[in-house]
């Protein structure tokens, strides 16, 4: 399904959208959309792409986990942009695709751990309105993971949702990054509110 943008598309023009569409082609093979919308306001793209850039070198919680948290998040948000790019960066990273192809089914399918599925749960609890995340939610994973891996899990949710809600309030649906994966997009859900 083709992004139908809410804002024009910009144009990456200037020595700098030159470099920048160079970068996403050597990292991404594609421009993601999210840059063209974020194109409108540079102070804005400056900031979030350095954040982005100062997250992906934390290292405190195992990478699986990571990206089984941020995907049941996107999903229940219904991002299909942010489940499309989470496929690719998965496969990237070298996951395994068909268990990360399950996350948006995680309560159905048998393949996660009963650690992979408290983490989910967790990620869906903070991501519905209100957050109904509870005290023995964070008490059992703080004792399975320790402290700096559970800031960093709840951080990473936090920070997906920031995405998610951008990207699908701007219009991104998915791209086709996951393409290449050679899996079917799972869809997404839709949060409770």
């Amino acid at each position: 399904m083709p992004s139908s943008f809410r804002i024009p598309k910009a144009t990456l023009d200037g020595a700098y959208g030159a470099v920048m569409r160079r970068v996403a082609q050597r990292m991404w093979g594609r421009v993601p959309d999210n840059a063209y919308v974020l194109w409108h306001n540079k102070p804005v793209m400056n900031a979030v792409f350095g954040f982005e850039r100062k997250v992906a070198k934390w290292d405190g919680l195992d990478a699986h986990l990571k990206t089984y948290a941020v995907m049941a998040s996107a999903g229940a948000i219904g991002c299909s942009w942010c489940l499309d790019f989470g496929y690719f960066m998965a496969r990237e990273d070298g996951l395994d695709l068909a268990k990360v192809r399950e996350v948006p089914r995680w309560r159905e399918s048998e393949v996660f751990s009963d650690l992979e599925r408290d983490v989910m749960a967790y990620a869906e609890a903070m991501t519905v309105t209100p957050p109904t995340v509870t005290d023995e939610m964070v008490a059992g994973l703080d004792e399975r993971l320790g402290h700096a891996a559970v800031v960093e899990l709840t951080m990473m949710v936090a920070i997906e949702n920031e995405r998610s809600r951008f990207n699908s309030a701007m219009g991104l649906a998915s791209q086709g990054f996951s393409d290449v994966c050679e899996l079917p997009l799972a869809q997404a859900g839709t949060i409770a509110t």
